[in-house]
């Protein structure tokens, strides 16, 4: 018999989290956004990955440090209250969900134009409407369903993509095509049009905006703590993975597709994954890319719904969030901020019905500003929270930031300068208003409707909540989280 469940479970093992990290790095941004960030910097852009990489994975490390010392379902969200104050911890949790769902957006916008490389004449919002309700309703099932489809779906995604660098190394070395093409195909391609800055300093900066991109969802790995089995052992590893994915996932196979096709041929209208192998003849390659850069786009849906849901809830409990949101399913899922997530995407359905041609780009910017904005929040938080230690508590860490402090500092400048970045150009300024006007949003509702409440007392917000339906079992903040299966 089924029980209704009062807390998260730990349900997630080993293998779950680095998929899903895995899953949460290779997604839209790669197969479809890095067409954007080729055509601004040309192959100076591979640089532009290695350095945003590298500023990211310092970000990770001081959200793993935290999340291994203090794992639990709000993560930064929860870090950024304790440490840098309720406001804090509000805007960077809800910031947080934004940026999920706006990610989100992005993803099932790209998934309308993959299918549009078979499907030509079909409305995108067709595939966008089924996808979204399919989607959904996995997330509703427990954190293990969830789990093991993302372990599936991040699987074929690594098995595609090493099978696109084996066979685009082949081309290089052999020739091999089944059709004639217009263009030289060789390395050369990377420093013989243009130049490695074909499009000089400038371009190359530009590109940071869309290589950001690409990179968001990466802090899912501190939101899977709360429901991972141990923490102490998965964490560190998904995180220490990041550098050797950012390599071989994002460096060399666009070094690779900006060899076999010279930088300015890339098309932004399609997955540069899939019109590479199209171009040089391989039809075949093409179609079977095509699939996986679907599953790649389902696979960042159904990891945004869960990392969205999951800091609803977390902030819920902290009584930033409304009492609904901690409202469990009998298999330990928060359904309500499924259901929320899956409102969203439907807005989202209904933006490629109305513009189709312009939203991927408005979308992108948005997100980035929101991303760059929540590891920075994680930056500040982890530095306050190491001064505030003790010289033997610092010691006694399991899993420090290296080139502490030096390297925390460097990656702050550096998303400070991504931010300033954003409102010098004209593509991009409109992420930088939508994102202050969003801060400001947040503020006043901080100010006005969560502090009144939780100014009562921890919980003051949840006790005057709603009545709960029948049925369901709201969430304890005090239940600890438990790992036994639902029977």
């Amino acid at each position: 018999m089924t029980t209704a469940t009062t807390s998260l479970n730990r349900g997630l093992g080993s293998r779950h989290i680095r998929f899903i990290a895995l899953g949460s790095a290779i997604g839209t941004g790669l197969f479809y956004g890095s067409s954007e960030s080729i055509k601004a910097g040309g192959p100076a852009v591979l640089l532009a990955y290695l350095i945003g990489g590298a500023a990211v994975f310092l970000v990770l490390r001081s959200l793993g440090e935290m999340a291994v010392q203090s794992p639990c379902a709000g993560s930064f969200g929860e870090y950024a209250t304790k440490h840098l104050g309720p406001l804090a911890g509000f805007t960077t949790g809800w910031t947080y969900a934004f940026e999920m769902v706006i990610v989100c957006l992005a993803d099932i916008t790209a998934l309308g134009v993959y299918m549009g490389f078979w499907f030509p004449d079909v409305p995108r919002w067709i595939w966008l409407l089924a996808a979204v309700l399919v989607i959904g309703a996995l997330n509703l099932f427990s954190v293990k369903v969830f789990g093991e489809l993302e372990f599936w779906l991040s699987l074929a995604k690594i098995i595609a993509i090493g099978a696109m660098i084996v066979a685009g190394i082949a081309i290089l070395i052999f020739g091999v095509t089944s059709g004639g093409h217009a263009h030289h195909i060789g390395i050369a391609n990377l420093w013989e049009n243009g130049g490695f800055f074909p499009n000089g300093v400038q371009g190359f900066i530009v590109s940071f905006a869309v290589v950001m991109f690409a990179f968001g969802g990466t802090e899912i790995i501190g939101v899977t703590a709360g429901e991972a089995e141990n923490p102490e052992k998965t964490i560190p590893g998904a995180v220490n993975s990041i550098p050797l994915r950012i390599v071989l996932f994002y460096v060399l196979t666009l070094a690779v597709i900006m060899s076999l096709n010279p930088w300015q041929n890339v098309d932004s209208s399609g997955s540069p994954f899939v019109e590479i192998f199209a171009t040089v003849g391989l039809k075949s390659a093409a179609t079977v890319l095509n699939i996986v850069v679907v599953i790649a786009a389902l696979s960042a849906i159904n990891s945004d719904i869960f990392a969205a849901g999951r800091m609803m809830y977390g902030m819920a409990e902290r009584g930033q969030a409304p009492t609904a949101m901690r409202r469990l399913s009998r298999n330990g899922v928060p359904w309500i901020t499924v259901v929320i997530m899956i409102g969203a995407l439907l807005f989202g359905v209904l933006m490629n019905y109305l513009v189709p041609d312009k939203i991927f780009l408005i979308i992108s910017s948005i997100a980035t500003f929101a991303t760059v904005w929540v590891w920075l929040m994680i930056l500040l938080t982890q530095v306050r929270a190491r001064r505030r230690m003790s010289p033997e508590e610092s010691a006694a860490l399991t899993y420090p930031v290296p080139f502490w402090p030096y390297g925390q500092f460097a990656a702050i400048a550096f998303m400070a300068a991504v931010m300033v970045l954003l409102a010098f150009y004209d593509s991009t300024r409109i992420a930088l208003v939508v994102g202050a006007v969003w801060l400001a949003l947040l503020t006043a509702v901080h100010h006005f409707w969560v502090r009144p409440r939780t100014g009562r007392g921890p919980g003051a917000m949840a006790a005057s909540g709603a009545e709960e339906a029948p049925g369901e079992t709201p969430a304890s903040p005090a239940a600890p989280v438990h790992s036994s299966a639902q029977g």
